[in-house]
């Protein structure tokens, strides 16, 4: 018998049905995007890359093909933008073997398959080939506080032992000035190196030289001051040295260091009091005396301050030198000099001080064409002890942080803190320009680190004598300046989280 022919087939549920899981598939995809965008904005602000990672959501960390992502922030009234680019070592994961991972939480692993790292508690699994998501319901620690409290008062607190040690050595920073290298010059002990400072409520970040390298990315850096200025320049340089090697561009005026990977400048002018000086005769004093202008800034700098984008000012030591004081075009006092006792003087180096602070300051905020961050480091203190530079004062055999019981306080040094604090409000109360200020008080933390100075290991002089003499006089010394590495590397890292706050809130 013959089959009839089958009756044709309808074919349009072949082609329907693969269109409609199609359309839903999109349509579960844009509701997935839809929510993702409204829980995980696109944007971040700077303070993200500071954080720890429990911040990495706003940053946008990605971990295709060990490439970085890119954001830009405001830092300025123009509509300049700036460019921050996270460095793979610091925000990128790689789960491939032994890679090594950096999470700004300053803990460096080895990933090895299926390792575990700890992230201040909080473990996060890495497995070969494995992508990490880090979304917000999968946050390491998403719970967790800042690193960095942007309230917090940095400079309570005190010195801890840290065995990590410096992120230089006397060795690897070439332009290290030879008096500062204690180490070099055959200083025995070495673990003054090792204390960091911790503030009460907070923690001060260790230092990045990557990170302060983007965050300064276009910008340049002025250190404007006496020789504890340099101390600090070279003790930034040497940490960002151990990142990039820059470009010499200096002068006899000035300092000039250049780093191509971010175009970013460090320079350094010197400036002894701040103010205008002069040695010609004036009044009854005589040619060849130093005379301090009180009331006018130094010329000398004035003409970068348009170009500069963060001023560190350091002054307060010329103070004690020999000079004469002028104010309103009149003699009103001297340091080391005076005629005799028929001139009265008006005032002394303390209250010069002052003056000249006051002046510094209310030249920068009220000058228009500067609208950078002036960050005044507040009085570095010495630690002479038994009389003064130059009358046998010592701190030799000084090797630890002094303690509470220990720590000898300085009339002079305190006067000297006061004075300028009191300058520098009564400067910046005359502001008229759209420039930031800020007071980085380092004078107490540092009155306990008697043990940070080069004190007999001034020169490398291998005959050099070291020991007090058999009357019990001390080796000549200096108990002002800064070994390095040393503490005063933590002016850096205060300088560094000066500045991150500072461009945070001009962010928000």
């Amino acid at each position: 018998m013959r089959l009839g022919s089958p009756k044709s087939v309808p074919t349009y549920p072949k082609t329907v049905l693969p269109i409609a899981a199609s359309v839903g598939g999109l349509a579960l995809f844009l509701i997935f995007a839809s929510l993702l965008l409204v829980y995980q904005p696109i944007g971040t602000k700077v303070s993200g890359y500071f954080y720890n990672v429990d911040q990495a959501p706003e940053i946008g960390v990605s971990s295709s093909n060990n490439k970085t992502n890119v954001f830009e922030n405001r830092v300025n009234d123009t509509d300049i933008k700036r460019k921050i680019e996270y460095s793979s070592t610091n925000k990128t994961f790689d789960s491939g073997t032994n890679t090594t991972v950096n999470l700004v939480t300053n803990k460096t692993v080895d990933l090895d398959a299926s390792e575990t790292i700890d992230l201040d508690t909080k473990s996060v699994e890495i497995d070969t080939n494995k992508t990490i998501d880090l979304g917000t319901s999968k946050t390491a620690d998403s719970g967790a506080k800042k690193i960095v409290d942007s309230g917090c008062d940095l400079y309570h607190g005190n010195w801890v032992h840290d065995p990590a040690g410096p992120l230089y050595s006397n060795n690897s920073c070439p332009v290290l000035t030879q008096m500062q290298n204690c180490q070099g010059n055959g200083r025995p002990d070495k673990d003054y190196e090792n204390y960091r400072w911790k503030p009460t409520k907070c923690q001060l970040p260790r230092f990045d030289p990557r990170k302060f390298l983007e965050l300064m990315r276009g910008m340049t850096l002025a250190f404007i001051g006496d020789s504890v200025a340099r101390n600090q320049m070279e003790s930034l340089l040497c940490m960002l040295w151990q990142a990039e090697v820059p470009v010499n561009r200096g002068n006899k005026r000035m300092q000039r260091y250049y780093f191509r990977s971010t175009s970013t400048t460090i320079i350094r002018i010197w400036s002894s009091w701040l103010v205008h000086r002069t040695t010609e005769k004036f009044d009854f004093a005589p040619e060849g005396v130093d005379k301090l202008h009180l009331d006018a800034p130094d010329e000398t700098f004035m003409d970068v301050i348009p170009t500069t984008d963060v001023l560190v000012l350091s002054s307060g030591h010329w103070f004690a030198k020999q000079s004469v004081y002028i104010l309103n075009n009149e003699i009103v006092g001297g340091q080391l000099w005076w005629p005799d006792n028929t001139q009265k003087k008006k005032i002394d180096s303390t209250e010069a001080f002052e003056i000249s602070v006051a002046t510094i300051m209310s030249s920068l905020v009220t000058n228009p064409d500067y609208q950078g961050l002036t960050v005044v480091r507040s009085y570095s203190p010495d630690h002479y002890e038994g009389g003064t530079w130059n009358t046998g004062g010592s701190c030799t055999g000084k090797v630890k942080p002094a303690t509470d019981g220990e720590l000898v306080e300085s009339e002079f040094t305190n006067t000297m803190h006061d004075k300028q604090v009191s300058g520098f409000n009564r400067g910046i109360k005359k502001k008229t320009n759209k420039s930031r200020v800020a007071f980085m008080d380092i004078t107490k933390p540092f009155s306990y680190r008697h043990d940070g100075h080069p004190g007999p290991y001034r020169s490398p002089d291998p005959n050099k004598i070291t020991k007090r003499g058999p009357d019990g006089r001390p080796p000549p010394q200096d108990c002002l300046h800064w070994c390095m590495p040393g503490p005063v590397d933590t002016w850096n890292e205060f300088l560094l989280e000066t500045i991150r706050r500072d461009f945070e809130a001009r962010d928000l």
